[in-house]
């Protein structure tokens, strides 16, 4: 779990993979409760785990890939 610790909030690290997927956006270190608050009402966004399956986020990623 090492490479997840300084992407979490310290509440958060050390929580199995599982757990974090099931957790609010905000646990991400530097995501406020006001920005997942804006991620739940723009795209519907709550978890880490709705992030990181967001078909938004993924064709961006996509692009971005491609445009490398």
């Amino acid at each position: 779990m090492g490479a997840l610790e300084n992407k979490l909030d310290k509440a958060y690290e050390g929580k199995p993979v599982e757990e974090l997927a099931q957790a609010p956006v905000a646990a991400l270190q530097g995501v406020s409760d006001a920005m997942a608050a804006k991620l739940t009402d723009a795209l519907g966004v709550k978890t880490i785990g709705d992030l990181g399956t967001n078909k938004y986020f993924l064709w961006a990623q996509s692009i971005a890939k491609l445009a490398e």
